[in-house]
């Protein structure tokens, strides 16, 4: 009656966390801090809800797939601004499509392009190690190998593709890239992206840039695959770009992001979308197309973060390998056996935060093995006291 599938999916990093912790308690009298899952806390811009509200008739509606064209022209015209597009390099009615949140549209994308089998073998789907487990969970489901290229300090927390064998690539459906890269904060540069865009030419696979933290960074905005194709001039054939609200607008809860890709892939995924109904409500496109068109409460999160990293930078330099990120809201910590520090940190300073293990493949080699992700969403005074007890520990 199951998929045989299911059984090769890993619990998720938040079960195998509380399997971890279970029967243990922070000291008594220390008020237990989250920070092992990367849901915003900020406060969201207050006009979502007005606009939620004075759309709300549009609840009994059924939304279209490909969402409506103000939205869109909202998308295309926040593309062209940040990545300085020049005009008609970007027809946002062939190649943007809403997503109800990008997880669910990360994990669709595989069943759209991953075939039964390519060059005669099982199909590929390259994912960097860390990764976001909903990457290896596509993978597996759309009958595909996931292949796991390590993201070391000696690597700048990027995959080498130079060091994918070319009998790997000959059968790579599927690459995906995080950049910022979840969790090591490290960007991509253009000429890192436009390279392995001609890869993906080459060698025939899609390219997946999961840039959900973009808009996230210390101090320059991260380049992104729209741009390296621009740069190109071409139509980001076999590329797809995954944007959120999530952690840009601090509303996790809207559901609401979208994709840009190839005018052709795009279609391809349209089409898969009409029938896996991951539709975005009229109000909340609404709202998203509001959010996409105010740039003020995104500079006013992202001083919000900085102010956080000022007080990390303060309390943990020269500890457990610190180093400030360029990018994204974690701190990733080398303190030598994750789930170890991860289980002194609760029980002896009351924080929670995530073993790298739990974002690596299985195994003594696994890149995360050492380190723990450390999410800085609490506010400033939380993240403080958090820091510190931390400090203390480590």
């Amino acid at each position: 009656m199951i998929n045989d599938r299911l059984a090769l999916l890993r619990d998720y990093p938040f079960r195998r966390l509380s399997a971890l912790l279970n029967g243990l308690a922070p000291p008594s009298g220390v008020p237990p801090i989250v920070m092992s899952i990367g849901e915003p806390r900020h406060a969201y811009p207050r006009f979502v809800t007005e606009i939620l509200t004075r759309e709300a008739e549009s609840w009994g509606k059924y939304p279209p797939t490909p969402g409506t064209a103000s939205f869109r022209a909202a998308v295309g015209d926040w593309l062209a601004r940040r990545y300085r597009l020049a005009d008609g390099v970007l027809d946002p009615d062939r190649q943007v499509l809403p997503v109800a949140g990008t997880r669910e549209a990360l994990f669709a994308l595989a069943l759209a392009v991953v075939p039964p089998d390519k060059a005669g073998r099982r199909p590929a789907v390259l994912i960097p190690d860390p990764f976001y487990q909903v990457y290896s969970g596509a993978a597996v489901m759309a009958g595909a190998e996931p292949v796991y290229l390590p993201t070391t300090a000696e690597s700048g927390f990027l995959p080498d593709f130079d060091a994918v064998p070319e009998q790997v690539l000959a059968r790579t459906a599927l690459v995906y890239l995080c950049s910022p890269a979840n969790p090591q904060g490290t960007i991509a540069d253009l000429d890192y992206l436009r390279a392995l865009v001609g890869r993906a030419r080459d060698h025939d696979f899609v390219l997946a840039a999961d840039e959900c933290y973009s808009e996230i960074y210390d101090r320059s905005p991260p380049p992104g695959v729209v741009e390296a194709c621009a740069g190109l001039g071409d139509d980001m054939a076999h590329v797809i770009a995954f944007h959120s609200l999530s952690k840009r607008s601090s509303v996790p809860g809207l559901r609401s992001g979208f994709v840009v890709g190839g005018a052709d892939l795009i279609g391809h995924f349209a089409r898969l979308r009409m029938y896996t109904g991951g539709v975005t409500p009229l109000p909340v496109l609404a709202a998203a197309e509001a959010l996409w068109r105010d740039e003020i409460h995104v500079e006013e999160n992202r001083n919000l973060y900085r102010a956080k990293f000022d007080i990390a930078e303060q309390m943990l330099a020269g500890r457990a390998g610190f180093y400030r990120p360029p990018g994204g809201f974690y701190l990733w910590l080398d303190v030598g056996d994750g789930e170890a520090a991860a289980r002194r940190l609760w029980t002896e300073a009351g924080v929670k935060v995530m073993p790298g293990a739990y974002l690596s493949r299985e195994g003594a080699a696994a890149p995360g093995r050492a380190y723990i992700r450390v999410a800085l969403v609490p506010d400033r005074d939380t993240t403080a006291d958090a820091v510190d007890r931390m400090a203390a520990v480590l």
